[in-house]
């Protein structure tokens, strides 16, 4: 199988792509995060993930477009709550990856976010089912949220940069207000 797997950044990577590989599954790591902000931030991660890429002599496949304002228009049509704001992040992104698999003969794509507790997994993978199904290729579901721990831990021993929120705009601003007066207006 010739998978292309989306990944988001270095910790969530590296036990995907173990998990992966004891399968026999060689993958393309393809990087494609347009949500992602500030733009100081994408580069903190696309940079760690370059580096891991080159430590374990991994393909890697960079469409370096940081997108914050296509990402906001596309969420100013509905609501910013999460539910339908994280739609359209999977949406992007998976669809690109499927796009790109197709036009370049893999197999199937999957995503480092499946390995991530904090996502809402079962619409990444009903997104990923449907964009693979939509050009032609498979999706390749794993749960690999048991190995998020680990895959932590090691990108912390190998000063991999880690990441304190999701990457969209949205959740940066929550990570900072869980006490401040934004939160406290939404809550009346």
């Amino acid at each position: 199988m010739k998978l292309l797997l989306h990944v988001c950044c270095a910790p969530c990577s590296i036990q995907c792509i173990q998990a992966l590989a004891d399968e026999n599954i060689r993958t393309t790591l393809f990087w494609y995060n347009p949500n992602i902000h500030p733009y100081t931030e994408y580069r903190y991660r696309l940079d760690a993930l370059r580096k891991f890429s080159e430590d374990k002599n991994l393909s890697l496949i960079i469409e370096d477009e940081y997108g914050l304002q296509s990402f906001i228009k596309a969420v100013s049509v509905v609501e910013a709550e999460e539910g339908k704001r994280c739609t359209i992040c999977y949406r992007q992104r998976l669809e690109k990856t499927a796009l790109f698999a197709a036009e370049n003969g893999y197999d199937a794509i999957s995503t480092s976010l499946l390995i991530s507790p904090y996502q809402n997994h079962e619409l990444i993978w009903q997104t990923g089912e449907e964009v693979a199904t939509e050009h032609g290729i498979e999706f390749l579901y794993r749960d690999f949220r048991p190995l998020f721990r680990v895959s932590q831990n090691g990108a912390r021993e190998a000063g991999y940069y880690m990441q304190k929120y999701c990457g969209c705009i949205f959740s940066e601003e929550e990570r900072y207000c869980v006490n401040c007066c934004c939160k406290r207006k939404n809550e009346k």
